[in-house]
């Protein structure tokens, strides 16, 4: 079946690679292991082509409907589940989504009560079209740290994110898309309550002729809230890597004080990276500010690492891990830390 997907005729989709998502549904299936878990001690899910298959810890996990008229994530409408934390509750959750090829479609619906803390680190593996809408909807005083780690062999992977934060919550998002397959990171965050807080970022990683996006959008509804994106992206041989950043400020959103920093690198000159910040302030009283680079490694510190005998490789290696480091670092848990580092090394040894 051909699916009437977006064209780059719209410019919320100007970068996609739509077609990508067509040859991602056609790579026949294969079996996938599912990976170890990164957490301990946290709940898990897994979801296998779509379903949820396993599960440990005693979430309280129900059936619900989701829906969003967004380009992608209305393919992933339907019948899905509800994980709600109750107030002032600590929880961990580790969500693990396997594709053996084909299409794999997971809706969520994620709903924390007033003060409730979850730490969640989602994983994609295997290959196929691997398409989420997740909605969070955070209550007063509510605080979600989350790492997404995209490591998909091959295919195609679409997440849409509709966030709501309500006074005084905080939503911190890192993503790390060191990956053979394409991606597009489409995210919507309202800041609804007064003093809310969210930061949003990662670092996307290319090679070949791999596309990768991210799309976000950040709007402040009530005011003294506080936004933080940044992004940083590492393109080689001919890939892509195109990040757009939104901040809208409503009218009555005063005292906001929002940041963007897109940064990219490019490992040769026949790749390319675009980046584009964007501000649409209807408040006078902000602080919103946001930059824009692209460049590439350093001749200078790489002649230096080179004198003191470091191969030319493993010189590149490190000046780009450090590049994206400042993204990574925001990750909280050590454990997790060191995971999407591992993943980002290992992204490096191949490509360089």
């Amino acid at each position: 079946m051909t699916l009437d997907l977006p064209t780059t005729r719209e410019e919320a989709f100007r970068w996609a690679d739509m077609p990508a998502i067509e040859a991602a549904r056609a790579l026949p299936a294969a079996a996938i292991a599912t990976p170890d878990p990164i957490l301990a001690d946290a709940a898990r899910l897994v979801f296998v082509g779509g379903a949820l298959i396993e599960r440990t810890g005693d979430l309280a996990i129900a059936d619900d409907t989701v829906a969003s008229d967004h380009a992608l994530a209305r393919f992933a409408s339907g019948r899905g589940h509800r994980i709600t934390l109750a107030p002032r509750t600590v929880t961990a959750i580790e969500i693990t989504r396997v594709n053996a090829g084909e299409d794999s479609h997971t809706p969520l619906v994620i709903t924390l009560g007033e003060d409730a803390v979850l730490t969640l680190v989602e994983s994609f593996t295997g290959a196929g079209w691997t398409n989420t809408l997740t909605r969070f909807d955070l209550g007063k005083g509510a605080r979600v740290m989350r790492a997404v780690r995209v490591v998909q062999s091959a295919g195609f992977v679409s997440t849409r994110d509709e966030v709501s934060i309500a006074e005084a919550a905080s939503f911190v998002s890192v993503a790390l898309g060191a990956t053979g397959a394409g991606t597009r990171l489409d995210a919507a965050l309202t800041l609804n309550g007064d003093g809310a807080y969210a930061e949003l970022g990662g670092a996307l990683l290319t090679r070949d002729d791999q596309r990768q996006e991210c799309a976000v959008r950040v709007r402040h509804a009530a005011p003294n809230g506080q936004s933080h994106q940044l992004w940083r992206a590492v393109a080689a041989d001919r890939s892509t890597v195109s990040l757009a950043a939104a901040v809208e400020v409503a009218r009555d959103a005063q005292k906001t004080d929002g940041e963007q920093s897109l940064r990219g690198l490019l490992l040769k000159r026949t790749a390319t990276v675009n980046l584009k910040p964007e501000l649409e302030i209807f408040a006078d009283d902000v602080k919103c500010a946001h930059g824009a680079t692209i460049g590439e490694l350093d001749d200078r510190a790489l002649f230096y690492m080179q004198s003191r005998g470091i191969p030319e490789p493993r010189a590149k290696a490190l000046l780009t891990r450090a590049f994206v480091a400042d993204a990574l670092d925001r990750i909280a848990d050590d454990t997790v830390r060191d995971t999407f580092a591992a993943d980002a090394d290992a992204w490096l040894e191949q490509t360089l």
